[in-house]
């Protein structure tokens, strides 16, 4: 199987924010725009891979910043670490006012993909060639993702698993109202 760099498989989708994607409060409704991440996402990780991706999971998702009507927006992505069948997409996004000439970053996320063959059955993905340091870097970071969710999962597990009737104390100093007893 071929390798191939980040460079073969970064997308960048630049899309137009038009009034039917605002919310009531005139801003682009986020889904909008993880709908239009997902999208960029899939065209980089199906670069790679050379098949069809399906997402597994989106981690991040933190809207730093509002994105307006007449925004261009863009959806900047490149694998930053691959498995066996699974591919890990750094997204940035970028809203730019072209009339007062800024841009600002609205949000970073990382997409989990996984590729499937003809056969619907998971698929091996080309290796990922590292060229510069902050490629290096940025697989690093998905190693460290990858680990700190595992753990996460099975500390909820954890919790979930602990839960008696006594932990409702905690939810004394919180704005709920407990309806049974």
């Amino acid at each position: 199987m071929e390798v191939k760099t980040v460079k073969n498989s970064q997308t960048t989708i630049t899309e137009l924010m038009i009034p039917s994607y605002a919310n009531f409060g005139g801003k682009i409704h986020g889904g909008i725009l993880l709908s239009i991440m997902d999208k960029t996402a899939y065209a980089c990780a199906s670069k790679h891979a050379g098949n069809y991706c399906v997402t597994v999971s989106i981690e991040n998702v933190e809207f730093l910043q509002p994105v307006e009507v007449g925004d261009l927006v863009s959806f900047y992505a490149s694998v930053n670490y691959v498995g066996k069948s699974s591919l890990v997409v750094g997204m940035k996004v970028v809203a730019e006012n072209v009339k007062m000439g800024t841009a600002r970053h609205t949000n970073s996320s990382y997409f989990t993909m996984v590729a499937k063959g003809d056969d619907n059955k998971t698929a091996m993905v080309p290796e990922l060639v590292l060229e510069e340091e902050i490629e290096v870097r940025r697989f690093l970071e998905a190693l460290k993702r990858k680990e700190f969710s595992a753990a996460f999962r099975d500390r909820m597990q954890d919790v979930k698993s602990a839960f008696t009737r006594k932990d409702m104390d905690l939810l004394s100093e919180e704005r709920c109202v407990v309806g049974f007893i």
